[in-house]
């Protein structure tokens, strides 16, 4: 159950790495980065939603103590890492915000030591800098100059880290008491809710109104989100959230490999280092440690 739960986050995280496909073409098509998160969120909203009464309508009941924990998962993670993240790109550039967004694993594991008293291991602090220095590489920042960076850049890079963390803690804590279905209809229900009215998406929504645009939203809110979301949620449950996240960084590996792949980009060998050192670190972190073996019992005792 354990490999399988991780499977699950390492397919979650696979298909997050997919964005880069549907956020381009919608690019193209005229969207800014805050109507993309907007289509994102209200598509999967809807497709969660219709999947829920296919399923089971009775998923859709929730003890109303709960709602602040889809609070923390919709707007607090999802709303804010979002919003945090293409500051910090407008701020600073792609690449240097996209290895901030990375230090979330770090947030997860000394949260989770604070809030479900996991232990900080050695492996795990080895795959903390093996994932940070691999993404890094991977998504071709190094080397970087001084000239690139803000302080508020940076503040608001580190800032997307701790939204794209809470989502690991809020949704563990979920994960307890409802399923990843559950978790995720009231997810994107709230942050729909806080995106649809700042976003501007109704004014720009005639665009979508082509079957590019239909086919690239649709795929969009279902794919790198409503799938992914399920299977990283469904894989939380069994594993620990400091482990989840490290694992979690595939995510610019398969993207990377779908650039690579699909709009024929050039990887360079620090780049593919960067991917061998991803790798190896959810390999390392995905070992579980073996329980201690009791002490023999005396029989003259």
């Amino acid at each position: 159950m354990y490999k399988w739960a991780f499977l699950l986050i390492i397919g979650g995280a696979a298909l997050w790495g997919t964005i880069g496909i549907f956020v381009q073409g919608l690019y193209d098509l005229g969207f800014s980065p805050i109507e993309v998160v907007a289509i994102r969120v209200i598509v999967a909203f809807f497709v969660i939603a219709a999947l829920l009464l296919i399923r089971n309508p009775s998923l859709g009941k929730v003890n109303f103590r709960h709602l602040p924990l889809f609070f923390g998962t919709g707007i607090m993670s999802i709303v804010f890492f979002n919003w945090a993240y293409f500051t910090t790109i407008q701020e600073i550039n792609l690449s240097v915000a996209a290895v901030l967004l990375y230090t979330g694993p770090a947030f997860v594991t000394i949260m989770s030591r604070i809030f479900f008293r996991e232990a900080i291991t050695g492996p795990k602090v080895l795959a903390l800098c093996m994932t940070l220095a691999g993404c890094t590489l991977v998504i071709g920042l190094f080397p970087v100059s001084a000239g690139q960076l803000s302080v508020y850049g940076i503040v608001t890079g580190v800032a997307s880290g701790f939204g794209y963390a809470l989502y690991s803690i809020f949704g563990k804590t979920a994960s307890r008491h409802y399923s990843s279905l559950t978790i995720t209809f009231y997810t994107f229900l709230f942050a729909s809710a806080a995106m649809l009215p700042f976003s501007g998406i109704v004014h720009s929504a005639p665009a979508l109104l082509t079957m590019e645009g239909i086919l690239l939203a649709a795929g969009l809110g279902t794919i790198p989100t409503v799938f992914a979301y399920l299977l990283y949620t469904a894989g939380l449950n069994q594993v620990e959230s400091s482990r989840a996240s490290i694992a979690a960084t595939v995510e610019p590996v398969v993207a990377a490999l779908i650039g690579l792949i699909v709009f024929a980009d050039q990887l360079t060998t620090w780049q593919f280092a960067g991917m061998a050192l991803v790798l190896l670190a959810v390999l390392v972190i995905q070992k579980r440690r073996k329980p201690a073996k009791p002490s023999p019992v005396n029989a003259n005792v």
